[in-house]
């Protein structure tokens, strides 16, 4: 089940970037230095239980990053010792997802590779007098456990003998007792001020099939005992984990240290049925803060409601959070490796404004992104001075910003589409746009009036007549006539009809998360986050390709559906606006 591309490259480089200086590089920087390590390792060990979201796009940036920056190499984990909640489902998606992101990984391994070698330290731990079988109940073992203020107390289990407690994890592994009947728990310290080495569970029962393993394991190992002992089996030497595990690590180098895998290599034995290196190291788990954005939540089992109840449209919905669905919103690899280089790499807990997150993608989309012309609330707009039929072809830039972008043709006729919002009847105050009356430039192809407003029974503005200027074409000595405003349109005979989906933050509120009020996140979803319109887009943008990003002028970013767009039934869902709409 493993893979091994050649190296571990670099993310794409959008530009030269000035050297990374965050106290993680530096730390690496010694380490080679000093001789300590030649070559530097890290790894990505999601747990398949559910879609990456934003807060793994830092870890993927660091641990990837931090590898090819020094030459190093990245693995892709797989921590799947909890097979009750996992699914190859999201096994695909992580690694579509690091893919998608620029990363590549050295070797693919999964911590059951290394089920047996677990298994062999766990009986090595007994044997050394460090582990004992526990017959508590999961309720027991927490009243034994002490609080943060008062010790624990010793299991009436602790002291059986190296013989019985062999027996019964050997009768553990053969499948002889049922579910939470007994653990193996490490003997470390029940007085100890951090909770963590309070003889915690190395080993639960558990008889649930495992999608590698199948039934042959009727034990899994906890996450401490198999992260720490993974990322020593695999040589990894610098271990890279957000700010929740810095309480753990006193186990997880209690684990590394007590059962020695660098100096035991009778315990990497089953590494060679697997074609697996037989070789251990120390590793280093050194702690960062996680990426926090107000506006939305990255809890997985809070996500996961979110999906399972309804109130989104499944895990790429581009309401979520999840790589999936941001993906799908539009976000580029580009813009969310930018947001991790603008966050930075620190030890101090803090929340970005979600105007940051947007930022990013407006900055990398203003660069990459061509420009079309689409109408998302249409109102037709009338030349009457053309002849009845009348048909033109205008030449438009890709990209005002880069000539290498070329020029489109973009179809003009007597009948146009306009915003809706770019007439008004009785304008506002500093109105530039379109009134009874008034002239507005149409984008590129000469300046406009309007002579009548045409309504239905009901009151409604349905169209709109008017007149252009001939003398202001393109080319003609009145083409550069100034007047206050320039609206964007189609052509009502070749625009394509297309679903646009408008979409905004899901949540309404900062801070989601806080029940402070006695409401949960439910409470606080927005009911505007997704409004769907029938729009018209120019012929050039409905041919777009699947993810094909554009700048809607004078609207917004927006991306064709990577599910349901296609050239003859246009689907655009809106990425971010042009400017914050949500600015105080």
């Amino acid at each position: 089940m493993s893979t091994t591309p050649p190296s571990t490259p670099a993310a794409p480089s959008d530009a030269v970037a000035p050297e990374k200086k965050d106290f993680i590089r530096q730390i690496v920087r010694e380490d080679l230095a000093s001789g300590k390590h030649t070559a530097i390792k890290t790894r990505f060990p999601p747990e398949p239980n559910g879609y990456l979201h934003i807060g793994h796009a830092k870890a993927i940036c660091l641990d990837f990053g931090v590898a090819a920056e020094f030459g190093g190499v990245c693995n892709l984990r797989l921590d799947d010792t909890n097979p009750a909640k996992e699914d190859p489902e999201f096994v695909a998606a992580i690694q579509d997802d690091v893919r998608w992101l620029g990363f590549d990984w050295a070797s693919l391994r999964h911590a059951s590779d290394y089920f047996e070698v677990l298994y062999l330290a766990a009986e090595k731990l007994v044997r050394d007098g460090k582990a004992f079988v526990c017959d508590l109940s999961a309720e027991q073992v927490r009243e034994y456990r002490g609080t943060l203020t008062e010790p624990g107390r010793n299991s009436p289990f602790r002291e059986r003998s190296v013989e019985e407690n062999l027996d019964l994890l050997r009768r553990m592994r053969a499948g002889e007792f049922p579910d939470g009947a007994r653990t193996l728990r490490a003997k470390i310290d029940m007085a100890s001020g951090n909770i963590n080495l309070r003889d915690p569970a190395l080993y639960r029962i558990k008889h649930v099939e495992h999608q590698n393993t199948g039934s042959e394991w009727p034990i899994y190992p906890m996450y401490d005992f198999a992260h720490s002992l993974s990322d020593s089996v695999e040589g990894i030497t610098h271990s890279l984990c957000t700010l929740e595990f810095e309480d753990h690590r006193p186990l997880y180098d209690w684990c590394v240290d007590h059962v020695d895998l660098a100096n035991s290599p009778e315990l990497l034995a089953p590494l060679a049925a697997k074609g697996l290196p037989q070789e251990a190291g120390k590793p280093r788990q050194i702690e960062f803060s996680r990426l926090n954005i107000n506006y939305t939540v990255m809890s997985k089992r809070k996500l996961t409601t979110l999906v399972t109840e309804g109130l989104v449209d499944g895990w790429d919905d581009p309401r979520m959070y999840t790589l999936q669905g941001l993906r799908r919103r539009g976000y580029t690899p580009a813009s969310l490796r930018l947001l991790v280089d603008r966050v930075g790499i620190s030890k101090q807990n803090s929340v970005i404004d979600f105007s940051v997150l947007e930022g990013c993608l407006r900055d990398d989309l203003d660069a990459v992104a061509p420009r079309r012309m689409a109408v998302i609330d249409p109102l037709r707009l009338v030349l009457a001075n053309l002849p009845e039929g009348h048909e033109e072809s205008l030449t438009f830039a890709n990209h005002p910003k880069d000539e290498s972008f070329g020029e489109r043709q973009v179809p003009f006729s007597r009948e146009l589409w306009i915003e809706r919002e770019d007439f008004a009847e009785v304008p506002p105050k500093g109105w530039k746009r379109l009134v009874p009356g008034g002239e507005v430039r149409l984008r590129g192809a000469g300046i406009a009036r309007v002579d009548e407003v045409v309504k239905n029974e009901a009151g409604e503005i349905v169209e709109l007549r008017g007149w252009l200027d001939p003398d202001s074409r393109p080319g003609m000595e009145g083409a550069n006539r100034k007047v206050k405003g320039t609206i964007h349109w189609v052509s009502a005979a070749h625009a394509v009809a297309a679903e646009i989906r408008l979409y905004d933050r899901l949540f309404s509120v900062e801070k989601p998360d806080d029940e402070s009020d006695g409401k949960t996140y439910r409470d606080h979803l927005n009911p505007g986050s997704k409004r769907s319109v029938r729009g018209w887009v120019e012929p050039a943008a409905a041919g777009a390709a699947p993810e094909q990003s554009f700048q809607f002028e004078r609207t917004g970013y927006f991306v064709a559906d990577r599910r349901d767009h296609s050239p003859a039934a246009p689907v655009f869902n809106r990425s971010v606006t042009l400017r914050d709409t949500w600015a105080k």
